[in-house]
């Protein structure tokens, strides 16, 4: 296929998904992500990405390579500038206590999976792991964040997040089907202090995290635009400080750097009421998920390979056990833990379909708070294990 069509596809793939979401249940229950993740390993097993020696291949690699190195860095502080990180000064104890367990489980369960799987033959295992630490505190922006500033592999950044979605895809189906009795029988607490005041919440609960409705309104895209043009100053800002640091571009230091910068501007009720600014941010996130699944290579599945599925399938099931024994200690409620866990594993937007499950409308901005947590300090928090797995490699 032409490589004008390829890039046709990368731009107009998000704008299908965003329709399908809007319009149709099944695809708002499976996620905007995961589809557009499927998409682009579609093209690749088809065959429609050109690939190899020549003109067209090398060219295809240099336009996913900027769409890449682009996408990711304007999208970080797009999805930050709506986050309210004032809720966190409202949370309550057993809040606090849930995020708290939760990071510490993810924690414990990367580093020891780390050692477990050390001699097992998985190529950059350090940054896996660090990855898988990033998206298990942060969801899927700070796991390609943090793959884009490690410089991993496309091929192992296409099969962790294609193990990750094996393994935690599951997880929410059964949740939504009712699995979340089973935490409300291990964790059998009584649910006083959840509830947090907010005037958003009717809305979140109307519309979703993800609400794609009205972009394109007169009065709300030239706010978006402005939101858009602040993530790109930051972005400069951030090479330049590359720059100024280290003489030459740094994607590590890009990526800290404009995700501070983004927490910083959050607190700034200017920029934080910028109407859709964390849709626009999904918009380049699909278009990079598109880009990053097109590149799989199905004849890379070999043992090193499903080392990866078993590494991440180890740190899900290690994670949730510790997470639940920590809760049983400080008495959290199921409800909360639940919420707490999946805010944590799959991102703010995953909470709303759970609590509509669970019928308890009390935890929806527990878990959005942990979640926004989680999307602060999910980058940094894989670079530093990053730094510590570095030692031992």
């Amino acid at each position: 296929m032409p490589v004008e069509v390829i890039c046709l596809i990368y731009i107009l793939t998000p704008l299908l998904i965003i329709f399908l979401f809007k319009r149709y249940k099944i695809a708002r229950q499976v996620g905007t992500v995961i589809i557009a993740y499927a998409i682009g390993v579609v093209l690749a097993l088809f065959g429609l990405i050109p690939v190899g020696e020549g003109i067209e291949a090398e060219s295809m690699k240099s336009i996913q390579s900027w769409i890449q190195n682009l996408t990711v860095p304007i999208a970080i502080p797009l999805m930050l500038f709506n986050c309210d990180f004032k809720l966190w000064t409202k949370s309550l104890p057993k809040t606090i206590a849930a995020l708290i367990g939760g990071v510490i489980s993810i924690i414990v369960a990367v580093i020891s999976a780390f050692f477990i799987f050390r001699y097992s033959g998985i190529n950059e295992l350090d940054k896996i792991a660090a990855m898988m630490t990033s998206i298990y505190t942060g969801g899927t922006m700070n796991f390609y964040a943090l793959g884009a500033a490690l410089n991993v592999n496309p091929t192992t950044i296409a099969l962790t997040y294609t193990f990750e979605m094996l393994v935690t895809f599951p997880l929410i189906m059964f949740l939504v089907a009712g699995g979340y009795r089973f935490f409300r029988k291990l964790l059998p607490f009584e649910d006083k202090s959840t509830t947090l005041e907010n005037t958003e919440l009717s809305e979140i609960e109307t519309n979703g995290i993800e609400n794609y409705g009205g972009m394109t309104n007169q009065k709300v895209f030239p706010r978006m635009m402005l939101g858009l043009l602040v993530s790109i100053v930051f972005l400069g800002f951030g090479a330049g400080l590359s720059i100024l640091m280290l003489g030459k571009l740094n994607e590590l230091v890009i990526i800290l750097t404009i995700t501070t910068l983004a927490i910083a501007a959050s607190f700034f009720k200017k920029i934080r009421q910028l109407p859709k600014t964390f849709e626009l941010g999904m918009f380049f996130i699909l278009m990079f998920s598109v880009v990053v699944a097109s590149q799989f290579d199905i004849y890379s599945i070999n043992m090193s390979a499903v080392n990866i599925g078993l590494f991440v399938l180890y740190v899900m099931f290690v994670s949730v056990i510790i997470h639940i024994i920590f809760s049983r200690i400080t008495k959290v409620p199921g409800d909360l833990f639940t919420v707490a866990h999946v805010g944590l594993l799959c991102s703010p937007p995953f909470i709303p379909p759970i609590v509509g499950a669970m019928k308890n409308k009390k935890v929806l901005i527990s878990g959005i708070v942990i979640g926004l947590v989680g999307y602060a300090v999910g980058t940094y928090l894989g670079v530093l294990l990053y730094t510590f797995f570095k030692l031992f490699i």
